[in-house]
């Protein structure tokens, strides 16, 4: 920097403070401001409170922390992490994920035909009905019929409750994790599934 381009630079930080220099240059990257910070969070715990008295969530966790969820889940966290950050452990963010809609491509994951299962589940057989027919134990039998009940109320309001969530943390300019994927694939999998129940699809087995 030369001589005179220094003075120049000197003016400018004289007139216009350097201090207020700094935060536009921070605010540009990106950073959000208190006031931000909670104008997403209200927006956030207002579809989460919307949620829970449609709903009635099972999760123990109270808005605050399921505001929390789902900002981390959007972060690109995984379940262990948010348990770490909560001080609560990893069933529990499962459950209050299948809440708030928040499903993950390898939450239908299986070593049995998950198709197969969603019918049943359609059809109303007990856990412990599915866990005979499937041959697992009635715990693993009750964790996927509630991933099922999620991916099956997502499609229901068409995924609205996510949708807002999303449009939340972009409009404050905060990156998102893409999420079409899991709606393209295990929830259109479910509409079949479910929407072959009025055809020929037995459950009989």
């Amino acid at each position: 920097m030369d001589e005179k381009t220094e003075q120049l630079r000197n003016i400018f930080m004289d007139v216009a403070g350097e201090e207020s220099v700094t935060e536009s240059q921070a605010a540009g990257r990106g950073s959000l401001t208190d006031t931000d910070e909670a104008a997403v969070s209200e927006r956030l715990g207002e579809t989460v409170a919307r949620m829970r008295d449609r709903y009635g969530f099972r999760t123990e966790l109270d808005d605050p922390d399921l505001v929390t969820v789902v900002r981390e889940f959007y972060a690109g966290r995984d379940d262990v992490e948010l348990a770490d950050e909560l001080d609560s452990d990893e069933s529990a963010v499962v459950e209050a994920r299948l809440d708030l809609h928040l499903l993950r491509e390898t939450d239908d994951d299986a070593d049995f035909d998950i198709g197969a299962f969603r019918r049943r589940v359609v059809g109303d057989d007990t856990d412990e009905e599915l866990a005979a027919v499937f041959d697992i134990d009635t715990e693993t039998a009750a964790r996927y019929r509630r991933v099922v009940e999620a991916q099956t109320a997502a499609r229901g309001v068409s995924h609205r409750f996510t949708s807002e969530f999303e449009d939340a943390l972009s409009d404050a300019g905060l990156a998102t994790q893409h999420t079409a994927a899991v709606r393209e694939t295990g929830l259109d999998e479910a509409s079949e599934d479910i929407d072959s129940l009025d055809s020929d699809a037995d459950i009989s087995m």
